[in-house]
């Protein structure tokens, strides 16, 4: 069966793993926390998008390091993490379906040749395996801790390649956004305040409705404090780095936490 073929009639067969990885939904912790490029799987039926296992464990098929930082830092805040476990080679949760990047012919100089010559059919079945569970989970979690009045503050955890097109990228950390007053200010203080680091104020990108999704869908359209993340690949490539970097957000996040969500007043 050719690739094309395949993809106009994607499934995913019974033992597949669910698109959405959801860790501690019941969590009382004003941070929610997201992870749009978490996963590096491809289902059954696309095989390898004709790419060789290299590439799929190259920074184009997922974010590197992101996936162990982001499970350490909810599991250590009893935080909500929702996640997407498939490539953004498949689809790319973080841009917007119509958007040419959404299922990428080509990611930086590697051509994708699965993704190629693909039908609208094609294109829009995968939305609906991929794409939209993972929008529509964040969707109703939002929902339901606005009804319960619960402080929601949507943080959307990214990694990002030390080199691009040849040129070297100098920050450790940067913060994404594209509205918020609020949030992102406040981080870049507390990240600046640690001393040791390259902190990029919307480096190495900026937020946008072209070139985003979960930011301005899940954070701006629904009026939530919110902020992207992005941590550079060669900080976290290992377990120990995921462990420093993890350590070092639980307490900037514990910190910014303090400040942004004031307890209600007791009453004698």
């Amino acid at each position: 069966m050719s690739l094309d073929h395949a993809a106009a009639e994607l499934r995913l067969d019974a033992d597949e793993v669910d698109p959405v990885h959801d860790l501690n939904p019941d969590s009382a912790s004003p941070f929610l926390f997201t992870s749009d490029h978490y996963g590096r799987i491809i289902p059954r039926m696309l095989g390898d998008l004709g790419l060789p296992s290299s590439e799929l464990t190259r920074h184009i098929a997922w974010d590197i390091g992101i996936a162990g930082v982001a499970e350490r830092v909810a599991t250590a805040m009893n935080a909500h993490l929702i996640a997407q476990r498939y490539s953004r080679l498949v689809i790319d949760c973080n841009r917007p379906p119509e958007a040419v990047s959404s299922i990428p012919l080509i990611s930086e100089a590697t051509t994708i040749p699965g993704n190629d010559g693909l039908t609208q059919e094609a294109k829009v079945r995968r939305r609906e395996l991929f794409f939209d569970p993972y929008h529509q989970r964040i969707d109703a979690v939002i929902d339901a801790r606005l009804a319960a009045g619960q402080p929601t503050v949507l943080m959307s955890l990214h990694s990002f390649t030390p080199v691009y097109a040849g040129i070297q990228r100098p920050w450790h950390i940067g913060t994404l956004y594209q509205h918020d007053r609020t949030l992102p200010p406040l981080l870049l203080q507390h990240l600046r305040a640690e001393g040791d680091l390259v902190v990029g104020d919307n480096e190495p990108y900026a937020v946008s409705d072209a070139t985003d999704y979960t930011i301005p869908v899940h954070g701006e359209q629904r009026g939530l404090m919110n902020t992207g993340i992005e941590i550079r690949q060669d900080l976290i490539t290992d377990e120990s780095g995921q462990v420093e970097w993890a350590e070092r957000l639980v307490r900037i996040f514990t910190e910014i936490a303090a400040t942004l969500v004031t307890p209600r007043a007791s009453h004698a």
